[in-house]
């Protein structure tokens, strides 16, 4: 089985803004350098025949680069109690838009379709509920921002799930360009 996911990789200066901003949350599992992407579309677990038709029906994709820049911190919270902090990317739009193409290139494929709601975002930390106060780290960091940035391609990864993180390897890359 491979467990895969389609997401896009930060420039290294946008990854460096923000692994300096990480610390200060107690019970926070901070993400490392190869940790940080924007999920463009989970896939999960699937044997090895649906995961060579999906490679295939990506690069079936025509999508022009996007840009992007970091726009404030959140989390992402179960009952009020926070489970992940996130930074913001905007403006959302080609982000959904190129959700939206890959998300249908996997249905074609016999998947099902996404049923959450779309929100671009690079997971910075993730805890388990109730263990992390985070008040203080949202308003610290609420006012983030970058100048605008390229996102030329996007990426096939597949997870591995280890003992304390999981780690990404990208299995295939798809440039955008119209």
């Amino acid at each position: 089985m491979h467990r895969l996911f389609v997401g896009l990789r930060p420039p290294p200066a946008i990854r460096a803004l923000l692994l300096d901003l990480m610390g200060g949350v107690p019970g926070a599992r901070w993400q490392s350098d190869e940790q940080l992407h924007v999920t463009l579309r989970f896939i999960g677990a699937v044997e090895r025949p649906v995961a060579e038709d999906v490679a295939v029906a990506l690069a079936s994709l025509h999508a022009q680069p996007i840009e992007v820049a970091l726009s404030g911190v959140g989390q992402f919270d179960t009952r009020g109690r926070a489970h992940a902090l996130w930074a913001g990317l905007t403006p959302h739009a080609p982000l959904a838009d190129l959700h939206r193409k890959v998300d249908q290139a996997l249905v074609r494929c016999g998947l099902d379709p996404e049923r959450r709601a779309y929100r671009p975002h690079i997971t910075l930390a993730r805890m388990k509920p109730g263990t992390a106060i985070t008040d203080g780290f949202l308003q610290d960091h609420a006012a983030l921002s970058s100048a605008p940035f390229a996102l030329d391609h996007f990426l096939l990864f597949e997870s591995h799930l280890g003992h304390d993180a999981a780690s990404y390897e990208a299995v295939e890359r798809y440039p955008l360009r119209g």
